[in-house]
This record gives structure tokens, sequence and C-alpha cells, in this order.
């Protein structure tokens, strides 16, 4: 490959002696930078080469019991890609590892609806999917929409529905609970296998926001953060987007695992809603404050949705996944966090999407004068790009995954931000795409490896598939063969 002055230029500047990407005409220096990332993708973002296209469409019922784990994604060539397990529920979305430190199994929430199956046999919400045999098994029936779904600090499953009045409900013994049952989701009855009443196993919390829950965050004092998935114009005309809430627990955890519900710090607490500001003296908000500066509102639980937006707090579009930086340290300031969102917007309108970033320098403080978070844009959509919905973390490196809500959809790894004058990622490159235009990615989660993921083919047409417990069903894959960049 014959280089160009500016890509030798590039080599010198730091890129190592790999190769770059030449365009024909280096006058176009976008392309030549897009180009030169994918490049260099294995040396910045240890991935081999990336894709260049999406999958093509398909039509009709495109998944098969003789399929490939391959035969699902379009991928890498350096990468590969295994069947975990064809039997989780149908609309399997987010996963959480169980136990933390050394997992054993996945926790998927299963994103459909409400419905009794046969007798009085309700819809499977949460499962265990075991890593090393892929065997899935139910733990808890009878949610609505379960999608947002953490292992906490303190030893349980925090599940949400992602329904206008959806709830959260905590598991204590995910491992060792099967079967039980939502029988009321208003009261939050729970009942076992059996049908008897059983709180001391899986409880709901009423003290987190009521809300159409996806994206969250549990921190280990028992701050809960998490965005509520809602489009503007949805209740009016005109009416706010969906907000992001922080709960504040009464008691703060302090530390180990706990034996008993009871001792949970989500019994009680306060909730806030987000309401940023265009001002550094004072609360100037509204339209045109979406990223600045940022207090906390206070709201009821149950009425969370209707008082931030009574309130002023600020609205996105359609709030989805949230995760916290794990590599993001403030070396003035360890308390600090740094949580990032996916806002998916409507590309048919030409909001293409965003990934949003907030720095809350005291996760345990909430107040409206005290505004203690700063909110920017790190990653913004475009054509090929958008309609962001789950994120993931790759451990160790930062990098950002970010993974599209829509039938053929693509995942993208994108760069840290460097030390260059802006403060968005420096590039993101596709290195994966559904290949069932019925279906589509979701629940993108790394091992504590980074080399090493999980993935959700959520919602394929199953028409030659066999029920599973009387529900259609989902393929989760084993993504290995990345690369952690050696700088």
């Amino acid at each position: 490959m014959k280089l160009s002055k500016l890509s030798l230029a590039l080599l010198a500047a730091g890129l190592g002696g790999v190769a770059v990407a030449d365009d024909a005409d280096t006058r176009d220096f976008g392309l030549f930078v897009q180009n030169t990332l994918r490049a260099t993708a294995r040396a910045t973002l240890g991935l081999p080469q990336p894709l260049t296209e999406s999958a093509p469409a398909t039509e009709g019922a495109y998944r098969t019991a003789e399929q490939t784990a391959r035969d699902q994604v379009l991928i890498p060539d350096d990468l590969t890609a295994a069947y975990l397990t064809r039997q989780a529920a149908d609309s399997t979305d987010m996963l959480a590892f169980y136990p933390a430190a050394a997992p054993t199994h996945l926790i998927s929430c299963v994103e459909g609806g409400r419905e009794v199956l046969s007798g009085t046999t309700l819809n499977p919400s949460v499962q265990r999917i075991n890593l090393a045999t892929g065997a899935v098994e139910t733990i808890l029936r009878g949610m609505s929409g379960c999608d947002g779904i953490r292992t906490t600090p303190w030893g349980t499953v925090l599940a949400t529905e992602e329904e206008d009045d959806g709830g959260a409900y905590e598991i204590l013994n995910p491992l060792a609970t099967t079967n039980y049952a939502v029988q009321d989701r208003a009261s939050g009855q729970i009942v076992d296998a059996a049908g008897v009443t059983d709180t001391d196993e899986i409880a709901k919390r009423p003290a987190l926001p009521t809300m159409a829950w996806e994206g969250l965050e549990v921190l280990p004092s028992g701050v809960v953060i998490g965005g509520d998935e809602l489009r503007p114009g949805t209740a009016d005309d005109d009416a706010d987007g969906g907000a992001m809430f922080k709960f504040v627990p009464t008691v703060p955890h302090a530390g180990g695992a706990i034996a008993s519900l009871a001792t949970s710090p989500l019994v009680a607490g306060s909730v806030y809603a987000m309401q940023v500001s265009c001002r550094d003296d004072r609360q100037q908000f509204g339209q045109g404050c979406e990223i600045g500066n940022a207090g906390w509102i206070p709201v009821g639980a149950a009425t969370a949705r209707s008082d931030a937006d009574v309130g002023g707090a600020t609205g996105y579009y359609r709030p989805e996944d949230l995760h916290l930086d794990p590599v993001f340290h403030d070396e003035a300031n360890p308390d600090a966090v740094r949580f990032c969102w996916t806002n998916t917007g409507n590309e048919g309108a030409g909001n293409y999407a965003e990934v949003m970033c907030g720095v809350d320098s005291a996760p345990l403080t909430a107040s409206a004068s005290q505004r203690t978070v700063v909110v920017n844009r790190f990653v913004e959509g475009d054509t090929d790009f958008n309609s962001f919905d789950n994120l993931a973390f790759q451990p160790r490196t930062g990098a950002l995954y970010v993974i599209e809500d829509h039938d053929n959809g693509d995942v993208f790894a994108c760069l840290r931000d460097g030390a260059d004058r802006d403060i968005k990622t420096d590039g993101c490159v596709k290195m994966l795409s559904v290949k069932d235009s019925s279906a589509e990615p979701t629940g993108f989660i790394f091992d504590a490896t980074g080399t090493r993921a999980y993935v959700s083919i959520q919602h394929s047409n199953d028409d030659n598939m066999p029920l599973v417990d009387g529900y259609q069903t989902d393929d989760v894959l084993m993504i290995t063969g990345f690369k952690l960049p050696k700088r």
C-alpha cells in the first residue's frame, strides 16, 4: 500500500507502524480519518478488520434448528460465534452475570408481556442460563416487559419492567429460586411454585420510581440511576421525553452481601429527577438545556414520570440502556462516577440517536440547588449507525460498544476520548450485524476478561422452531476472539 504524506505524518505521530488506509483524495479529511480508524482497529480497539457493510436483509422465517451460530451474525473472520443456548425465552433482553465475582450464570430479563400460557402458568420473565452447559431455568414469571436487570453489590438481582407502570423486583437467591410468580403486579404479591405467598425470596421495590425501566446502574451505596424509556409526545403533543432518575437510599449500604431482603438498601429511600441547567450560577432549564451541569429535583416514587414533567426535569428521546464507565476515576474525587446512556431517537425523522454521559461528583447527594452532575454528548448517530439501544463497556479498556435497536441491527465499537480537543469518542467501527431481518441484537455484555461477549438475538420469527415451556425462544450467542489493545 502506498501511503500519502498525510498517512505517514499520522504514523509518525504515534500509530506505531500500523498500515493506514489511504484515500484517493485526502482533501476529504473526515473520510480519511474514518478509513484510518478501520485500518488501525486492531491496534486501537483490539478488533480484527471491522465490517464494511451490514448483513443483507432476509425474508420470512430465517431461523432454523440446523443453523450454526455464525449463521445468525455477520462478524469479522477473526471472531468466533457459538451458541450458549437456543432455548432462552422469546424476547430475552438484558443480561447480568451472577454471582458478580466468579459468575456461573447469566441472569436474563424476558421482555414479553404478561400472559397466561396454560392453566395458571404465566409467561417467563427472569431466567438463569448456565454458562457451562447453557441450561435455562425460569426464576420468576408474570412480569410485564422485563428489560433492565443488574446484579447488586450486596448479592441480589434487581429486575425491572419496561411499562408505563413498570415496577422493580429484587431477588435474593437467583440460583436457588425457581418458578416464582408475580401474582399481582399492582400490589407486588409474589407466590412460590406451589402458589404460596412468599416475599422472603423476591420482593417488589415500590420505593424505586414507577416508570418504563430499561437502563440502570446500582452503586455500592445503594444509589440507583436509571432512565424512563419514553419518547416525546407520548402522553400529549409536545410532552417531554423520558427523564433520568436517581434513587437515594434512606440507609446507604455499608458493604458485604445481605442475608435478608429486609436489610436491602432498596427498601426505603427518596427519588429525584435530573434537571440540566444551561447556567453555572442557577437552574436555567427547559428547551436547549439538555447538556450542561445538572441538579436533582424531588419526585414521588409512584408518580415519578408525571412529577418529573411538571417539575421541569430534562426529557430525552427514549433513554434506554445505561452503564457506569468501569475505568473512570477522578483522582481528586474518588466518589465521582461516570454513567452513560443511549437516547434512541427516531431515524425516520433524522434523529439518529446519541449516547449521553454524565459525571456525578456526589452520588449520595440529590439537590436542585447543588449541580453535582455534568452531562455531555459522547456519541452521535448517523444514517448507518442509529437507533441506539444497549451499551456495553469493555472491561480494562473502557471501549464502548453500542447496539442498534432495529431489525438487522448492528453493533459498533467506539473508542474512548483521547487527548484531542473534543470530548467525544475518537471514532466507532462496525463489528457485528444480525443476519435475521426479523431479529435484533440486545443484551450485549462482556465477561471480566474483556475478550468474550454474550448477545441475545431477540424476537426472531420462530415458525421453524419448537416451543420450550409453551413459549417461543431466542438464541443467546457467545462471541470470542476479542483482543485487548496493547495501548
